[in-house]
């Protein structure tokens, strides 16, 4: 064969193939660990938004008001971005005081799903089992 491949070749290149597809696995997430703090042009963005929608009612686009948040956000002095950095400061702060209250519950021995909080009412209010329904039958 001119120009193509030989066997070994051809099968050297589809394990290479079938190997970078791969992902990688990745732990589950805890629903009780706190969320990250916004950064100081998502606090802006926030405002940026409700001001954009007043100001254009038809325009859906979330490309738009992207582009246009990134642009207002260069355009700003520090001094006009002072009060945004102040309040994601604050919520930084809030954010860490959160953690190290969860990591406490962790140290603790909570562990993962079993949290007070986040019992199901089935498990509350003693739901009935399989077992005790085909009993009765």
């Amino acid at each position: 064969m001119k120009g193509g491949q030989s066997k070994a070749e051809a099968t050297s290149t589809d394990q290479r193939l079938k190997t970078r597809g791969r992902k990688k696995k990745t732990t589950a997430k805890d629903p009780n660990k706190p969320k990250r703090p916004p950064s100081a042009f998502f606090v802006f963005l926030d405002d940026f938004r409700r001001e954009f929608k007043e100001a254009n009612p038809k325009n859906k686009s979330v490309a738009a008001v992207g582009k246009a948040a990134g642009e207002k956000w260069k355009s700003m002095s520090e001094e006009e971005k002072a009060p945004y950095a102040s309040k994601a400061e604050t919520r930084k702060s809030e954010y860490n005081k959160s953690m190290q209250q969860y990591n406490m519950k962790l140290a603790n021995g909570t562990s993962r799903g079993e949290d007070d909080e986040s019992k199901s009412e089935v498990e509350e209010a003693g739901g009935g089992s399989e077992e005790e329904e085909d009993d009765d039958a």
